[in-house]
């Protein structure tokens, strides 16, 4: 019998469990400023900012539903969210840099999508945050997969 004390081993199966966390914070948070931009300080909201609601807060009921207990199939269902999340978030970054013209028209009715209602450090914007978060949540989505495949 030894008594020797060993740290405790880190089972590698943890880590897409804090990878799908982190996935998750990144989508409450986005969630929360998204409400607090809307509902505390009256911001105007377009299309395309709904667009993207609407596949950032799903996000936030669907990854905790993988996370206890841990199912890794959450991947499959919330990446295809966040990627369609990106792609809008992607497209409205684009349109209020001025590389897609308003020709296109995808808020003809409402505030316009190129409309720059917050803009901090002189560059970013709410569609710029959206983008980040969208980005953040799919290479930790990504990340999760990957380490659960080895």
């Amino acid at each position: 019998m030894s008594n020797t004390l060993q740290a405790p081993v880190r089972a590698r199966d943890d880590m897409p469990w804090w990878l799908i966390f982190g996935a998750w914070l990144v989508a409450s948070t986005s969630t929360l400023g998204a409400l607090f931009f809307g509902e505390v300080m009256n911001l105007p909201t377009c299309v395309l900012c709904w667009y993207q609601r609407i596949f950032m807060f799903p996000l936030v009921l669907v990854l905790p539903i993988g996370m206890f207990p841990l199912d890794r199939k959450v991947v499959r269902f919330a990446l295809p969210l966040a990627a369609l999340g990106w792609l809008f978030a992607a497209f409205h970054v684009l349109l209020v840099a001025g590389v897609i013209p308003e020709d296109i028209r995808p808020c003809t009715q409402g505030v316009p999508c190129s409309e720059q209602v917050i803009e901090w450090f002189g560059f970013v914007t709410i569609p710029l945050l959206s983008l980040a978060a969208f980005s953040a949540i799919i290479a930790l989505l990504v990340l999760a997969y990957l380490r659960d495949s080895k």
